[in-house]
């Protein structure tokens, strides 16, 4: 058996019907030239036949009353509760109507008594296209390691027909291990590890305090200071909505070579115009910054351990304005003294300002306070790289992948960064109290056609 970490613990702990904690995919594929009408169906009964599942992928949780929870591993797994067809039909097969039918797919939480993982493959939908749906649930994996996983399932190349499930590869980093790496895990070890810990989390506190003060500015974003009178705070309910925004690579790159920024300082300072224009809709003008709840990988380079190594810090985006070439460079400004921050201190005092500062927010949520107390922060924004070239599966290129995730608690809505093949692209996730979400992914690609309008005015 394995054991949980308290972080991966942490998933289920705050898990509720109203907010389930799993994160999915939606791929969208174009079939092979001279593809029968049956293909998407012929996809699916293979998937059927692909018995051989491997770990993660064969484990169930297990919880006890005397010890932490634990994966048990199955000797067998019904792949028909696990893998499924849809087919949806003629005139109601649109983009809206394929957005529609995964928000139905990701409001319920998996059936904890089997494997925490579901495949839909959907057929029935227009110009010789169809889709993967695929979630998993976030004790399993975290975003960065689902994306990987889900690349090795496919091809590179569009003439090679084989096909190796995500289920079918094993991700295990476990196995029988050696006295060599028990010693690793010795009383030493973890005495050190938490060493670590309280030396970080001293600094932390240290940063925060000095934060307080204002003496620093943009070390590190105060947690619960965010606005909460806007609807993008409050109580998570059941129900979801999806919507995505995309925009050229190319386009992305050009801004970042001609203001040396990277990737997050250009999606971000898009993420907050479009934040900014779409509470002005609501009727909320906002006098300080949007504060947002980051996702940041701990793993070391090249680390490719299973299950969560992931933190989450409060970053304050730009102070409100109207000119988006100002707005890149506070946010920039502000990620680069972030970068500093997290670099300074160990990861494992990461992983714990996580789960304190969570903690209350789950707290809040279990209570049905979260609209009387005030957010860890506006919304949650993460960024998972994904393959730069075009993958395939038995011939039919995948043309998009789209990130779905989960909401944390008070936060009503969700924004993940996804890059692939060429293009960057923006999965939104809310519930579905919040208003025109379609509305803010427009205004995502409005505010980046702003900035490079901006960015070119700048440089010409």
């Amino acid at each position: 058996m394995k054991k949980l970490s308290l972080l991966d613990l942490a998933f289920f702990v705050a898990e509720s019907e109203a907010s389930p904690k799993h994160v999915a995919g939606l791929l969208i594929f174009k079939k092979p030239p001279g593809a029968g009408a049956s293909f998407v169906k012929n996809l699916y009964r293979d998937y059927l036949t692909a018995s051989d599942v491997k770990a993660p992928f064969n484990r169930v949780i297990q919880f006890s009353l005397s010890a932490m929870p634990s994966w048990r591993t199955l000797d067998k797994v019904d792949l028909s509760q696990h893998i499924f067809y849809d087919r949806l039909k003629k005139g109601h097969n649109d983009r809206r109507a394929l957005y529609a039918f995964v928000s139905k797919l990701h409001t319920p939480r998996l059936n904890r008594s089997r494997p925490l993982w579901e495949v839909h493959v959907i057929d029935g939908l227009p110009d010789g296209t169809f889709a993967l749906y695929q979630k998993m649930h976030h004790a399993v994996a975290d975003g960065v390691t689902m994306a990987r996983w889900t690349a090795q399932g496919f091809s590179e190349r569009a003439d090679d027909m084989t096909q190796e499930p995500i289920w079918t590869v094993s991700h295990s980093s476990g196995g029988r291990t050696r006295f060599k790496d028990e010693m690793m895990k010795s009383v030493w070890a973890q005495v050190a590890s938490n060493g670590k810990r309280v030396l970080g989390i001293g600094r932390l506190a240290a940063m925060l305090l000095l934060e307080s003060v204002t003496l620093t500015k943009n070390a590190i974003a105060l947690p619960f200071v965010a606005s909460a009178d806007t609807p993008l705070t409050g109580q998570v309910t059941a129900g979801r909505q999806f919507a995505t925004a995309a925009v050229s690579m190319e386009r992305v790159n050009d801004i970042r070579e001609r203001t040396r920024s990277t990737l997050n300082h250009v999606a971000l300072t898009c993420v907050d115009a479009a934040l900014h224009r779409y509470l002005h809709d609501q009727g909320v003008q906002l006098k300080r910054p949007i504060t947002i709840q980051m996702p940041v990988n701990l793993r070391a380079e090249g680390e490719r351990s299973v299950g969560n190594k992931i933190g989450i810090i409060q970053v304050e985006l730009s102070a409100p304005t109207d000119d988006p070439y100002v707005r890149l460079r506070n946010i920039g400004f502000s990620l680069r003294n972030v970068r500093t921050m997290i670099d300074s201190v160990a990861p494992e005092a990461i992983e714990s300002y996580t789960l304190i500062t969570g903690l209350f927010g789950q707290i809040a949520e279990m209570l049905n306070l979260s609209k009387q107390l005030p957010p860890t922060g506006n919304t949650l924004v993460s960024n998972v790289p994904g393959p730069k070239h075009p993958l395939y599966l038995r011939g039919a290129r995948m043309l998009e992948m789209h990130p779905i995730s989960t909401l944390p608690p008070s936060n009503l809505l969700n924004i993940t960064l996804f890059s692939y093949a060429g293009a960057l692209y923006f999965g939104l996730i809310a519930t579905n109290e919040l208003p025109n979400l379609e509305r803010l992914g427009d205004y995502v690609v409005d505010a980046f056609g702003e900035l490079e309008a901006s960015v070119r005015s700048a440089h010409s």
